[in-house]
């Protein structure tokens, strides 16, 4: 059977105290083979780091959300740094990228000018240890692509995690080389907008996600999302591509590997 790699997800977050353990064992049986857990606050990120060492099957990316970086300083950056190559993936660890980073302006109270400084700084950082990044952009569409395109990430490359924006950016991210990541989102009703993306999208350039513990697929939308409900987003994908959901599964996860730059097993 083929197995789901589940590109992004939260599991240091404290929805899942409760019952994380056993969830994250229950994986395999339910299709899940591999997950990576992304970094959104500084303070969780020894959690990552943790849960990386307790599951073979889980890699962590560590770096801090644009609604986050107001505690951000430049120790706390350095403390990603070192980090992030002292457990690198390509030399025996299990950090695999720089993430999740990036621009949103969804809050009307956002502090764009320091959201834009600390996206610049984690890119560089990205940059430095020659590691792919996953990329966070919410009603910040111009921003994120003029930021990206100045300081050449296509250089870097990475993931654009739940990608949200229309056939016409995702031209030009896929030009730049990104992978897009595709989650529970792509099963909602109102998802026209994705569904043309994902149409749109060659199998090379997508990715699996859940961003776990939010958007859950239909049919639990509005409840706490895991790894083990991507089968409904395989199922979708499949639907738009007119291709078997075990090769969805196959390609989806032969990406994973390439973009996050882990060798295969």
């Amino acid at each position: 059977m083929e197995l789901i790699f589940d590109t992004h997800a939260h599991y240091d977050d404290p929805a899942f105290d409760r019952d994380r353990d056993e969830l994250l064992r229950g994986l395999k049986e339910r299709g899940i083979g591999s997950v990576v857990d992304v970094g959104a606050e500084f303070d969780t990120l020894p959690v990552i780091l943790s849960l990386t060492e307790q599951y073979p099957f889980v890699y962590g990316a560590l770096g801090v959300h644009p609604s986050e970086v107001s505690g951000m300083n430049e120790k706390k950056l350095e403390w990603i740094q070192k980090t992030c190559e002292e457990n690198r993936a390509d030399k025996g660890g299990k950090i695999v990228a720089v993430g999740e980073i990036g621009l949103d302006y969804h809050y009307p109270d956002t502090d764009k000018k320091l959201q834009k400084i600390w996206f610049e700084a984690e890119i560089e950082t990205a940059r430095s240890l020659s590691m792919p990044m996953i990329i966070h952009s919410r009603d910040a569409a111009a921003d994120t692509m003029d930021i990206m395109r100045s300081l050449h990430t296509e250089e870097i490359g990475g993931i654009v995690h739940c990608y949200s924006y229309a056939v016409e950016q995702a031209k030009t991210y896929l030009s730049m080389g990104f992978c897009f990541g595709i989650g529970g989102v792509l099963t909602y009703k109102n998802a026209k907008k994705l569904s043309e993306v994902v149409t749109f999208l060659p199998m090379e350039a997508i990715v699996l996600e859940t961003d776990a513990p939010y958007l859950s697929p239909e049919p639990w939308r509005g409840k706490r999302n895991d790894s083990g409900n991507l089968p409904e987003v395989v199922k979708k994908i499949s639907e738009i591509k007119g291709i078997p959901e075990e090769e969805v599964i196959r390609i989806t996860r032969k990406n994973a590997y390439r973009v996050y730059r882990i060798p295969e097993e």
